[in-house]
């Protein structure tokens, strides 16, 4: 069995001291930048891997920013953390993920699991949590942000779009263009906080011109084309009458307009269509469907930005609110 190579190994191979060679390893701003790379070539070379729970005990954290979503299955949250990992290329930082699957109990459990480990900063998506969950945040001894979301009462930092204010947008659109007869279509409803309150602001903004909601479908699974065909095709079974459906989110919204297609009605003509989110997958389609743009990479880079800067001489003054604005497409669809 091949020797384990040691700390002490890296720095005589590298004719430096231990003390040197850690610190050229940890990017301490003191270790000329000959040295670090002529260091960080060697320990490349020979598979060192740099012991960060022992570093940690003395600096008190690890070069880490922990990143808490509720999900990895859609294409909501990795733009996210594209932002977030656009930011911290060039720094000693990297990001790491964790997944709480719409689940505040065990959105808890892995925060706690986080903090553990020191990370130099949290980055957590939505503003509810558990009691204990909010008590972790508070007392975190890094910065913290939450992001996605501003309707509600932020911990410490904040960035985010209003999800409301998302909602009554698309609903006055929809509104400006004649519809009446109008479906919405949501997914993981008592889960999703967001999609919640884009519902509930879509359906206040309808309300203010005395336009309720002909037929709601609440669907408690995962967001996925397929389903999104399928409820698409339920609710015009049973509502015929409409002339519009909402989508929560874009990936519902694109099954939409496949059932459509296969059914041979016109998109907008027979039935207009519009979703959230303005995701990749919308791009190259046969219409270009109506849809929100959410600052996901946005709100991923600035909240970066925040943990970066906290690591600065005088740190951030204040607690940062950031509210981004939602910009929306018509496409060809409404």
């Amino acid at each position: 069995m091949t020797k384990k190579l040691l700390l002490k190994d890296v720095a005589k191979l590298a004719g430096v001291s231990e003390m040197t060679a850690s610190r050229a390893l940890r990017g301490a701003p003191d270790v000329s930048a000959k040295t670090k790379a002529k260091i960080e070539e060697i320990a490349r070379a020979h598979g060192y891997v740099p012991n960060r729970i022992a570093g940690s005990l003395s600096s008190q954290s690890v070069n880490l920013v922990a990143v808490v979503v509720p999900s990895l299955n859609s294409f909501v949250f990795p733009e996210v953390l594209s932002g977030i990992s656009a930011v911290l290329k060039d720094s000693p930082l990297k990001p790491v993920v964790g997944v709480s699957g719409y689940d505040l109990a065990e959105e808890e459990s892995v925060i706690r699991e986080m903090l553990s480990w020191r990370p130099s900063g949290l980055i957590v998506a939505g503003l509810e949590h558990t009691e204990a969950t909010r008590r972790m945040l508070q007392q975190a001894d890094c910065p913290v942000v939450e992001v996605m979301d501003v309707d509600g009462d932020p911990v410490r930092h904040c960035v985010g779009i209003s999800h409301l204010q998302a909602g009554r947008g698309m609903a006055e659109q929809i509104l400006a263009r004649g519809y009446r007869k109008i479906g919405f279509i949501g997914t993981k409803m008592p889960q999703d906080f967001r999609a919640r309150k884009r519902f509930d602001g879509f359906t206040d903004g309808l309300a203010a011109q005395g336009v309720t909601l002909d037929d709601i479908e609440h669907y408690s699974g995962e967001s996925a084309i397929q389903t999104g065909r399928q409820l698409t095709a339920q609710m015009l079974a049973r509502s015929p009458e409409l002339d519009c459906i909402y989508y929560s989110s874009d990936v519902m919204s694109v099954g939409g307009l496949m059932h459509c297609l296969a059914a041979g009605l016109s998109v907008p003509g027979d039935i207009a269509l519009a979703g959230f989110n303005n995701l990749q997958i919308l791009q190259g389609l046969p219409l270009q469907l109506a849809t929100t743009d959410a600052c996901r990479h946005e709100i991923g880079e600035r909240a970066a930005q925040i943990i970066l800067k906290s690591r600065e001489p005088g740190g951030v003054e204040g607690l940062v609110f950031d509210r981004l604005t939602p910009a929306i497409s018509l496409g060809e669809t409404l």
